[in-house]
């Protein structure tokens, strides 16, 4: 019989594996959803603009303006990413998002292959708590929902996405949540332009020899 807590790691590594390697269906798109706190820096004193044979110059000290978060949905097959800027990350933040996402993003489809982790916010029951009742039933019912192992944040693509965004717009002092959504929205638009997708390759033959101490042990 299989021992220790390995089990429930691999049951949910494969399984996010398998929606990964499903072939491209518009009606069914595979999205994956991650978000981050970002924190909020503005200028003690004001920047020295680059000058011909120097570079910019910033002060060393700053000033705490609070945090944002980003919402980061990415749908690797089709190179087509969602972003949003919100206050917080609450259960009502993320059904906010899920609700653009199925009405805004994806209005035609007609289930949404979500990947995500299991953070505690991240439920259908988020959407009873920002929606009435039918509002909330049929967002549900458009959402087939998988969530990568605790631990194995590494398997959800938005993460990657986010890394991305942090070191192409991300890289400065933004002292503010609107100056923060221009950004990453201009980010967003030019990357969805160049349709940048991501080919994932990790396979569950792969995990199998490659991660093989994380499997459960059999005894007869």
């Amino acid at each position: 019989m299989p021992e220790g807590p390995s089990a429930e790691f691999v049951a949910a590594m494969e399984d996010v594996l398998e929606v990964y390697h499903r072939p491209y269906d518009p009606e069914r798109p595979q999205v994956c959803l991650d978000e981050a706190s970002r924190q909020l820096i503005g200028e003690v004193r004001e920047p020295l603009p680059p000058q011909p044979g120097c570079i910019a110059k910033y002060d060393s000290e700053y000033e705490r303006r609070g945090t944002a978060n980003i919402f980061m949905a990415v749908e690797p097959l089709a190179g087509k990413r969602a972003v949003r800027v919100s206050d917080r990350r609450t259960k009502i933040d993320w059904a906010q998002f899920i609700h653009f996402l199925l009405l805004t993003v994806y209005p035609e489809a007609t289930v949404v292959v979500l990947v995500m982790d299991n953070l505690n916010t991240h439920g259908i029951g988020s959407l009873y708590e920002a929606f009435d009742p039918a509002t909330a039933r049929a967002l549900a019912e458009r959402l087939e929902i998988h969530y990568t192992p605790k631990h194995g944040s590494w398997l959800n693509m938005a993460e990657t996405e986010l890394s991305i965004l942090s070191c192409q717009c991300l890289d400065r002092r933004m002292d503010c949540k609107e100056k923060m959504t221009q950004e990453v929205a201009a980010w967003e638009r030019d990357r969805n332009a160049r349709n940048s997708t991501i080919d994932w390759r990790f396979t569950t033959t792969d995990a199998r020899i490659k991660l093989k101490r994380l499997y459960p042990s059999l005894h007869d």
